[in-house]
């Protein structure tokens, strides 16, 4: 389904997200002060302009209340920032995502209205940590404090065995969500499903469960 973004602030992860989201046939609109960043995304929006995101004026005269999502990715500039997602949030858009710098920053995103915060840094140092620890990892995401999904590269010990053998939710409390074999995803496996040579088993558990099959199951 085709969804109106707006995305406010070209650096790097606001033009990524821009790019991306133009690419899947959504429609976007890309705001930043800067003219060059303006210009280095024009033909990857349906409209990009410069204007400044923190006056209330500049947002309403580009209709940015007429837009069900915004991406706020001023992450450098705390109060702008702020003052951003304060109006954004005024004009009465939706759904308000936006980038944090820090912890702190995040904080006080979340008590102005912001629906989602990002610390794409963090995020990504956490995936990373994950792939590190364990090459038996493929991705990683964390859905909360305690509950993430890991796609893991099945091993011999699981290998020509079906789910209903492997018995993971009951040894484990774990659920298999997914089994990927190169483009081809099987979605909501059932028991009788036998894990192959290059399989990779996507789980959603508790971490610490999750761990536990991953040292153990695997």
């Amino acid at each position: 389904m085709k969804k109106q973004v707006v995305v406010i602030g070209l650096g790097r992860f606001g033009s990524s997200v821009c790019r991306e989201l133009y690419a899947l046939g959504h429609e976007v609109l890309a705001i930043d002060q800067d003219v060059e960043k303006v210009d280095a995304v024009n033909d990857f929006s349906s409209q990009a302009s410069v204007a400044n995101a923190t006056d209330e004026k500049d947002l309403k005269s580009l209709g940015v209340r007429n837009f069900q999502h915004a991406i706020i990715a001023i992450g450098d500039d705390l109060q702008a920032s702020v003052l951003c997602t304060l109006m954004v949030k005024d004009l009465g858009v939706e759904k308000v995502w936006v980038k944090a710098r820090d912890l702190q920053h995040q904080k006080i995103l979340e008590k102005v209205g912001a629906d989602r915060v990002i610390q794409p840094e963090n995020e990504m140092g956490i995936r990373v940590a994950h792939h590190v620890d364990s090459e038996k990892i493929v991705d990683y995401i964390e859905l909360s404090k305690d509950f993430s999904i890991l796609e893991l590269a099945a091993t011999k010990k699981v290998i020509n065995r079906s789910l209903e053998e492997l018995s993971i939710r009951a040894n484990y409390n774990c659920v298999v969500l997914a089994i990927k074999q190169d483009e081809h995803v099987n979605i909501a496996p059932v028991q009788e499903d036998v894990v192959k040579e290059g399989d990779v088993l996507i789980v959603m558990g508790h971490r610490e469960d999750l761990k536990r099959f991953e040292d153990k199951g695997l």
